[in-house]
């Protein structure tokens, strides 16, 4: 029995980056290998937009406010931008006033400046006062005073947007581990926030997290009201189907005369279909990372791997010639390796210890790359994906 607690983190980074346009969310944390709670399918309902940044870049909320990166911004451009300083500005979110951001990069500001306008509006108010300056006073003119108005008029709203979570980055976590967090898909935590290729954080950092969008109300048609004859009148009575079309007449098929046995032939050895052939070698081309007793079957969507268990300090070794693409560890420190193949195929061994090959390495096909734990967690989970999308591990191996 596979204890519920492990729960993997898978990080690919920078190994996975050029794949991130899927359909399915990647179940980067394996929450699935041990049968528990799996956020796969959570972030199915349609995320809204972020909301439109006013002329400076800012976006207010009720509680907070955040401004936007433009192409070529450092944190100094926006420091003047929006009116704070640029050293309270760094403190605050954790970044060197110097560093380039990239282009719709979400910065926190420490306090509320004042708000402004819708994008690109005129400020109706201050061009107003200005032309009642410039009138030149008419004596002729009597003027009386207006009695107050009933109302005070409203001050300037935030955003009428609902308002997401401002989380702050803590030292550990990537962005696929925050989507996780939030069952927010990890492209759409990426666009709110302007995240690299990579989708790189840092310590610090303050994130938006994206909110779903409002569905309009249903609207069903109308439905004509039954016409009730008048007391008296009876109802219609419904003409039976017999009496419009007759049934159709009964077919009965003659009897088959038995056919006289054939005489058996030779069964002649059929030929190989090349192409088949083939193409299941290749399907086939992976080597087991460990050889032992498959514990626990691919399924979709709950366990995206097969778990090989095997004695402790057994040699994990690579299923084919490729590169270390990534390695990282889970929220519990276990760590995690992911290799990358021809084809755009990417093997993953989770739960393993005593790492033997760092980032950026090439492995030879058998090659150990680490070793299995001691005691009862003894097994190696075992993905293999086509891009994000995984696959049955068990067509691939030999």
């Amino acid at each position: 029995m596979i204890p519920t607690r492990i729960r993997f983190t898978l990080m690919t980074g920078a190994a996975c980056a050029a794949l991130a346009a899927c359909d399915q969310p990647l179940d980067f944390d394996m929450r699935g290998i041990s049968g528990g709670f799996s956020t796969a399918d959570a972030a199915t309902a349609p995320l809204a937009a972020r909301p439109t940044p006013d002329r400076r870049g800012i976006i207010s909320y009720p509680t907070y406010q955040v401004a936007v990166a433009r192409r070529g911004d450092t944190l100094t451009d926006v420091a003047g931008r929006v009116g704070l300083g640029v050293d309270e500005l760094a403190r605050f979110n954790g970044i060197d006033p110097t560093v380039p951001l990239r282009k719709d990069e979400i910065i926190a500001l420490p306090s509320r400046v004042a708000e402004s306008s819708a994008p690109g509006s005129v400020d109706i108010a201050a061009v107003a006062g200005g032309a009642i300056e410039r009138v030149p006073t008419t004596p002729s003119i009597r003027t009386a005073p207006l009695d107050a108005p009933a109302t005070a008029a409203p001050a300037p709203q935030p955003s009428a947007a609902k308002e997401p979570v401002r989380h702050k980055v803590e030292r550990g976590e990537t962005a696929f581990t925050i989507a996780r967090l939030y069952n927010v898909p990890i492209k759409a935590l990426a666009e709110w926030n302007g995240l690299g290729a990579d989708f790189g954080i840092r310590s610090g950092q303050y994130l938006l997290i994206p909110v779903a969008s409002q569905k309009p109300p249903m609207r069903t048609a109308a439905v004509a009201p039954a016409l009730t004859p008048l007391p008296g009148q009876g109802s219609a009575t419904p003409t039976p189907p017999s009496a419009t079309k007759p049934l159709p007449a009964e077919k009965v098929a003659p009897a088959v005369a038995p056919t006289p046995p054939a005489t058996p032939k030779v069964a002649e050895k059929p030929v190989a279909d090349v192409g088949k052939v083939t193409q299941s070698a290749q399907a086939a081309r992976l080597v087991r990372p460990v050889t032992g007793t498959i514990i626990r079957e691919y399924a979709k969507g709950r366990n995206e791997g097969i778990n090989i268990k095997a004695a402790p300090g057994t040699p994990v070794k690579a299923a084919d010639v490729g590169t270390v693409a990534a390695i990282t560890k889970s929220a519990e420190g276990i760590p995690i390796v992911v290799l990358r193949h021809s084809g755009s195929l990417l093997t993953v061994y989770a739960n393993v210890t005593d790492v033997a090959v760092a980032k950026g390495d090439s492995v030879s096909r058998g090659q150990t790359i680490a070793k299995l734990r001691s005691g009862s967690d003894a097994f190696v989970h075992f993905e293999v994906r086509k891009g994000f999308d995984s696959v049955d591990p068990n067509p691939y191996l030999n």
